[in-house]
């Protein structure tokens, strides 16, 4: 086994958790956070899709929080929630019950 390797994936996991746990997170970490690219949240944060803050008019910082909301918005049901969703839809128009 490469050793060279095997600390590289220790440091990776090691930031991971540093990032993981802040409340506040640079561009840089964020991109570890989301797997997105530098560039791809440049464009996400000029276009004011995703949410930051620019207290000095230079430097990005994301609430972690903040960022997991985003990042979770606009789920898409899975083919068992939309049958079951159906089902229970067929099953109170039957009885005439209200949804």
């Amino acid at each position: 086994m490469d050793i060279g390797k095997s600390i590289e994936q220790q440091l990776k996991q090691i930031l991971n958790n540093q990032v993981a746990t802040k409340e506040v997170l640079t561009l840089d970490e964020t991109a570890i956070y989301t797997g997105f690219s530098k560039s791809y949240l440049y464009k996400l944060t000029s276009a004011g899709a995703i949410p930051h803050s620019k207290p000095l008019g230079k430097n990005l910082f994301f609430d972690r929080q903040k960022l997991q909301d985003w990042l979770l918005s606009k789920p898409i049901k899975t083919n068992a929630e939309i049958v079951a969703q159906a089902v229970e839809y067929v099953t109170l128009k039957k009885k005439g019950g209200k949804l």
